[in-house]
C-alpha cells in the first residue's frame, strides 16, 4: 500500500511500528502484511525477538559510548552530548517492552506507554538537532545557559508530543486516530528534519573551523546508515520478511541501522574534540620524577658519607629550579666560566665538593 501524507494505513501495513496498534481508520489497529516469528518463553510470547536482541546491544553499547564520553572531562559539548545518549537510552529500553509484547497491546497502560516512546524519540531528535548548534559556540558549552535551553528545549518537545500522541489514540479535543496528520508530522517528518539539519551544520562545520576533513567519513557513513534504515523499514520490509520466511523483518534492520547511525554520531564527536590533557583528570597515575640539585649532587658523587639510590636521578639533567642542573653548581663542569665566580672546583677554582669533605680544604 502507498504511503500517504497524514496517514499511517500504508505505513503500518508496511512496517510494525509501536503505534500500529493505535492507529487505523477501523479503530482497532494496523496489522502488518508481514511480520517476524514470535517466540513462546513459558507462559509468555514474545514479539519481535531478533528485534529485541538488536535493543539489547544497542542498550550495552550506548552505555560504553556514554562511559567514554564521561571519561573525556575538558572536550568540548561533553555534557550536551551525553544527554542525547541517555535518552537514546532510555527509548530503546522502551522499544524493547513495546515491541516484545510484555506490555500487551490490549493493556490500558499501552497507549500511555506508546506515548511517551513518542515524546521521547521527539525530544531526543531535538536533542541531536541543539547539539548541531554547539560547536558553533553560541552559548559556550557546559554552562548553565547552554544546558538549561537544552533541557527546556526537549522537555517542550517531549511535553507537546506526548500530549499529540495521548490525545490522538485517546481521541481527545479535536484529535482523532483516523486523521493523525499531527502525529504523522512529529513521527515521521520531524525526525527527517532534524537529521538533514544537523547533518548541514556539522559539514559547515568541518569545512570552516576543522584542517581535517577525516570527520566527513564519520558524517557519511552515519547519514548512509540512517538512510539506509528508513528505506529497508518503509520500503522491503514486506519483501525481506517474504524472503527469509518471517524470521526477520524491515524492523530488525532499520533498529540495527539506526545503532549504526547513533554509533558514527559518537565516532563524529569524539573525532572533532580534543582533551586538553593539562586539566584534564585520568585514571592513570601521573609518575612524578624530583630533580633536586642538593639530591642530585648527593647521590652521584663519589666517596661521601651521604650517597643515595640515584635510579630516579639523572645527572647533568636541567632542575626544575633555576633551570641549571646541580652537577653544573657542583659537580665540577664549567658553568660560569673558569675566571672569577663560579670556576672548574666551585668558588676561586679550588675543588670543593658537596657535601663538604676533608678534601675540599
Amino acid at each position: 500500500m502507498a504511503i500517504t501524507f497524514g496517514s499511517f494505513d500504508g505505513v503500518c501495513s508496511t512496517a510494525a511500528l509501536v503505534i500500529c496498534p493505535l492507529m487505523g481508520t477501523s479503530g482497532e489497529g494496523v496489522e502488518p502484511t508481514c511480520y517476524s516469528r514470535n517466540v513462546q518463553i513459558g507462559q509468555t510470547l514474545i514479539f519481535q525477538p531478533s528485534t529485541c536482541f538488536v535493543h539489547i546491544v544497542a542498550i550495552i553499547m550506548t552505555a560504553i559510548m556514554i562511559y567514554h564520553i564521561r571519561s573525556k572531562y575538558t572536550a568540548v559539548g561533553r555534557k550536551e552530548i551525553v544527554m542525547f545518549f541517555w535518552m537514546y537510552m532510555v527509548i530503546e529500553l522502551l522499544a524493547m517492552f513495546l515491541d516484545s509484547g510484555i506490555i500487551p497491546t490490549s493493556n490500558v497502560s499501552y497507549p500511555w506507554f506508546a506515548a511517551g516512546y513518542t515524546g521521547l524519540v521527539a525530544a531526543a531528535y531535538c536533542c541531536l538537532l541543539i547539539n548541531g548548534f554547539v560547536g558553533f559556540q553560541f552559548a559556550e558549552d557546559g554552562t548553565p545557559l547552554s544546558l538549561w535551553l537544552l533541557r527546556i528545549c526537549c522537555f517542550a518537545v517531549f511535553g507537546a508530543s506526548f500530549f499529540i500522541a495521548i490525545a490522538t489514540f485517546k481521541s481527545f479535543v479535536s484529535f482523532s486516530p483516523t486523521k493523525p496528520i499531527a502525529l504523522f508530522v512529529i513521527y515521521l517528518i520531524w525526525p527527517i528534519l532534524c537529521v538533514a539539519t544537523y547533518t548541514i551544520l556539522q559539514l559547515v562545520l568541518v569545512f570552516r573551523t576543522l584542517d581535517d576533513r577525516w570527520p566527513l567519513g564519520d558524517i557519511i557513513f552515519g547519514i548512509s546508515f540512517y538512510a539506509i534504515a528508513q528505506v529497508l523499514l518503509f520500503a522491503f520490509s514486506v519483501t525481506i520478511c517474504d524472503a527469509i520466511k518471517h524470521y526477520l523483518d524491515g524492523l530488525f534492520f532499520f533498529t540495527l541501522c539506526v545503532l549504526l547511525s547513533v554509533m558514527m554520531v559518537y565516532k563524529y564527536w569524539d573525532s572533532i574534540t580534543r582533551e586538553d590533557l593539562e586539566f584534564s583528570v585520568g585514571s592513570k597515575a601521573a609518575v612524578w620524577e624530583v630533580k633536586d640539585p642538593l639530591l642530585t649532587a648527593s647521590a652521584t658523587t663519589p666517596g661521601t658519607d651521604y650517597e643515595e639510590d640515584a635510579s630516579s636521578y639523572h645527572a647533568g639533567a636541567a632542575s626544575l629550579v633555576g633551570g641549571v642542573s646541580g652537577t653544573q653548581y657542583y659537580g665540577g663542569k664549567q658553568a660560569y666560566g673558569a675566571q672569577g665566580g663560579y670556576g672548574q672546583g666551585g668558588y676561586g677554582g679550588a675543588r670543593r665538593a658537596y657535601p663538604p669533605t676533608s678534601e675540599g680544604y
